[in-house]
């Protein structure tokens, strides 16, 4: 299936940069983080960004202090798009740590949420037990995304142990492994202080797994998904990208962009 602008755009102009998969795609993976958007505006920028997302995050511990009848709704309207949603991988490390697992992975599956985050920002999870919570997790019919990195800046990022953990969580049963950024992208996993990537760590994370396709970078500034893209190709999967950026991001990930432009005009050319 070729990706095809919106009509009658796609009359006259194809994308720039070919290679972009369209929905339902395998590649190219765009996660939203969503603050806490209300109702009525989730579903009018739905209307829009839909085709150009695939999976929603309610961020920052937020799902919990929603009303139940508007939890319910919003996870409703997501879907009827054809986006899938999840809770923040926090809320997990908070199930962990008080010893409710079971009951968690539960609760997310009865609410509707497609998919559940695994991860240990904050606190440690042992190996095996991180592996039981993806099995068990599977078992309720929930998707399954894992993170790797700390959440703290000063916490080490070893990008060959973070290799391993990313291989481990594939092989166990994890859709994608996304690469911790935070909000800010600054200073943590594979971003220097000032947010630009730090490109020994990326490519040696790259060149340590079994399937690279299969990773999620985080990259909530504009300017890292540009980068990531230049080096990656339009179909790297990117996640923590704000609401507003997604029709921006996709027309970077199509040649649209100048930058992107001219790499769709080089690889075209080297196939002539």
């Amino acid at each position: 299936m070729n990706y095809h602008l919106q009509s009658p755009w796609n009359k006259y102009l194809k994308p720039p940069w070919p290679g972009r998969q369209p929905k339902p795609r395998l590649s190219g993976l765009t996660m939203v983080i969503d603050k806490g958007v209300d109702l009525d505006t989730t579903e009018q920028w739905l209307s829009l960004n839909a085709d150009h997302v695939d999976f929603v995050k309610l961020g920052f511990g937020t799902a919990p202090l929603y009303p139940t009848k508007q939890l319910l709704k919003k996870i409703t309207l997501i879907k009827s798009f054809g986006v899938d949603i999840y809770p923040g991988g926090t809320l997990l490390e908070v199930a962990v740590y008080q010893g409710q697992i079971e009951p968690f992975l539960d609760l997310v599956q009865d609410l509707g949420f497609t998919y559940v985050e695994v991860s240990s920002g904050t606190i440690e999870i042992a190996p095996e037990l991180r592996r039981e919570i993806i099995t068990t997790a599977h078992t309720l019919g929930l998707g399954v995304l894992t993170e790797v990195g700390k959440k703290d800046n000063h916490a080490p990022f070893d990008p060959e142990v973070i290799a391993r953990q990313i291989d481990d969580d594939l092989a166990t049963g994890a859709y994608q492994v996304i690469v911790e950024a935070r909000e800010s992208g600054r200073s943590i996993g594979i971003y220097d202080a000032t947010g630009n990537i730090r490109r020994d760590v990326l490519q040696a994370i790259i060149d340590n797994v079994a399937h690279p396709e299969n990773i999620m970078w985080e990259a909530p500034q504009v300017s890292q998904q540009q980068k990531l893209l230049a080096t990656l190709g339009p179909n790297v999967n990117l996640g923590n990208i704000q609401p507003g950026d997604v029709l921006a991001l996709e027309a970077t990930r199509i040649g649209m962009r100048s930058d992107t432009f001219r790499l769709g005009i080089e690889e075209v050319n080297s196939h002539v």
